[in-house]
């Protein structure tokens, strides 16, 4: 691979670390600002889950500016809003304009979920271009982790913490934006709009040794497929099947209940007895762990096969939820035994169902609706986070004693053994298949 093909490809996968940054900072942020605010059980749902309305907006509602003003300008709007966002929070003086900003950085998250995967794509070579995408999942796990690092490094800096911790999401953000002023258009919005050159151009650039008219080609046929694409209806046969799928696979995906761990660690460990100093740190472990095992998933995944990730990773996130729901219900919460069992369901989680959601998002659906119906499994995916991370901390005060805790990750454990058997009675086989044998065979 070519050094600008690396370049550009990391660069937007900064929008990756951007994302996981943004919507994991909040964990260690939470217990110091919901106590400078004096948020209600209600309120603290709405602050965390503010960002998450941003995010179904900015991921519904970027895909026609994409097509209009190109994926790399649309990533320079999304950094500048990463960068407002994280100034606004951090700087704000009452609890409305702090949501406020949580919400446009909710936006900044949606529209690099949607746009720097599709960029990577339509600049990588057929023959890397599996590997390149993954390296946004990999950048939004490290982003995760470093969120949580710097809120364990910030935890002593004063009452103003809290600020520090958002502020500090500048940095990237300001770096991500300088960054795309050195990348390239992508070759197939260029065609899109009718700038063959341009296209070519880029494509030399990236990936020199390529037979560019076969390329130029392809790109012409896939937009054509696309626009025939339009007209066909995502509800009726034969995309139906697909469809229902597609957001199935979104819904499971967030009824693991992976959005609570990822939000509200800090609050749970605090809620079993640990101290804040203590529970931000063990959140660092949880980052790591999930770093770990989602590079474990990049090496099994077209070996092993995603079902068989899917199998394992279920049935193991089900039962780490079921014991955690149990020793938080009988209150057996001391000691160590909380943070293993959510090393073991971090580990599934990112061994499977983290690695292999967006994958299967990409691969499922027939080339002609491939976008639409990205789109709307991510769309169930985000309204599902959203709501759950709203209702968390309301289904939490209700209870005493941390039976709330309990009483959610049961839950979440029953849904996760129901994505099970949904993935072992509909889900088909994707691995080592091209994206036109996969239609052929399922249709």
């Amino acid at each position: 691979m070519k050094g600008k093909l690396i370049l550009y490809t990391l660069v937007a996968a900064i929008g990756g670390l951007l994302y996981g940054f943004d919507t994991a900072v909040i964990n260690g942020a939470l217990p110091f600002f919901k106590s400078f605010f004096q948020l209600s059980d209600v309120m603290t749902g709405w602050a965390v889950s503010s960002a998450l309305l941003g995010c179904i907006i900015g991921a519904i509602g970027i895909g026609k500016p994409g097509d209009i003003y190109g994926r790399r300008e649309m990533l320079k709007l999304s950094a500048l809003l990463f960068l407002v966002s994280a100034i606004g929070t951090g700087l704000a003086p009452e609890i409305n304009s702090f949501i406020l900003f949580r919400f446009i950085g909710g936006l900044a998250v949606g529209a690099a979920s949607v746009l720097s995967p599709i960029y990577i794509s339509e600049i990588a070579p057929a023959t890397h271009r599996g590997r390149l995408i993954i390296t946004f999942q990999l950048a939004l796990v490290v982003g995760i982790l470093v969120a949580f690092f710097v809120d364990y490094i910030l935890i002593d800096t004063g009452k103003n913490n809290w600020r520090y911790m958002f502020i500090s999401e500048a940095i990237p953000a300001l770096a991500f934006l300088l960054l795309l002023l050195k990348v390239r258009k992508s070759p197939r919005w260029l065609m899109q709009i009718g700038d063959q050159k341009a296209a070519k151009a880029t494509i030399v650039e990236v990936n020199p040794e390529a037979n560019i008219q076969s390329i130029i080609n392809e790109i012409e046929t896939s937009i054509k497929l696309e626009q025939e694409g339009k007209q066909e209806k995502l509800f009726k046969k034969p995309n139906l099947k697909f469809t229902l799928i597609g957001i199935c696979i979104g819904l499971f995906s967030q009824f693991t209940g992976v959005a609570i761990v990822f939000y509200y660690a800090t609050d749970i460990f605090r809620a079993a007895g640990f101290s804040t100093d203590s529970a931000i740190g063990q959140t660092v472990i949880l980052g790591a762990t999930n770093l770990i095992f989602t590079i474990l998933a990049m090496t099994l995944i077209d070996k092993v096969g995603r079902k068989k990730l899917l199998y394992v990773g279920t049935i193991g996130m089900s039962i780490s939820l079921g014991v955690f729901s149990w020793a938080f219900y009988t209150g057996n919460t001391e000691g160590w035994l909380l943070l293993g069992i959510l090393i073991c369901y971090v580990a599934f989680f990112a061994s499977s169902m983290g690695a292999v959601v967006f994958v299967l998002l990409a691969e499922i659906f027939p080339n002609n609706i491939r976008s639409r119906g990205m789109a709307l499994g991510s769309f169930s995916n985000w309204i599902i986070n959203g709501s759950i991370t709203f209702m968390f901390p309301i289904v939490v005060g209700a209870f005493s004693e941390g039976k709330g805790i309990g009483y959610s990750f049961a839950f979440f454990s029953i849904m996760t053994l129901l994505g099970f058997f949904f993935f072992k009675t509909f889900l088909f086989e994707t691995t080592n298949k091209t994206l036109e044998e996969i239609e052929f065979e399922n249709k």
